[in-house]
């Protein structure tokens, strides 16, 4: 089946979490963390930033389920529905760039001439996934479907 796009099938929860998922995409390009001293400076991605890259990539795998989902692409099919994937997908996303940002080092010295610490891209992608986490939720709230362990027999 070939997919066709039309922006107008996605509702509003579905456009922010396809659109926070593209912002952590590019955020994954640009400095995580880097080392200020007077003029001169250096900084990573996030892809040089131990296990932070791994939950921006979750973040970018539910706005790309969103996106391809309603887009009419044939997607896998699992025992849960895209509501409880997407939410999945982006709060532990979410959690392991908080519990990057948390560990990374930080310190300003002389006023600021020197500092090293977090910068722009892990800070774009924690306001991204905050974001597509609380949209999840609410999609997954709209969807109707129950959490993966509320019919569990004993």
């Amino acid at each position: 089946m070939a997919t066709s796009f039309d922006w107008k099938k996605y509702s509003t929860a579905d456009k922010v979490i396809v659109i926070t998922g593209a912002i952590a995409l590019i955020a994954l390009f640009l400095p995580w963390e880097g080392v200020t001293s007077g003029p001169f400076s250096a900084s990573v991605s996030g892809f040089s930033t131990s296990y932070g890259w791994l939950g921006a990539l979750l973040v970018v795998a539910a706005g790309a389920y969103i996106f391809f989902s309603r887009a009419g692409s044939t997607m896998p099919k699992f025992s849960y529905g895209p509501g409880v994937i997407v939410l999945g997908l982006s709060v532990l996303g979410t959690l392991i760039v908080i519990i990057r940002w948390l560990t990374l080092p930080r310190a300003s010295f002389d006023g600021g001439a020197y500092s090293y610490g977090p910068r722009i891209g892990i800070i774009l992608v924690l306001i991204a996934g905050i974001v597509q986490a609380f949209f999840a939720l609410r999609l997954f709230r709209a969807s109707g479907e129950e959490v993966p362990w509320a019919n569990r027999n004993s």
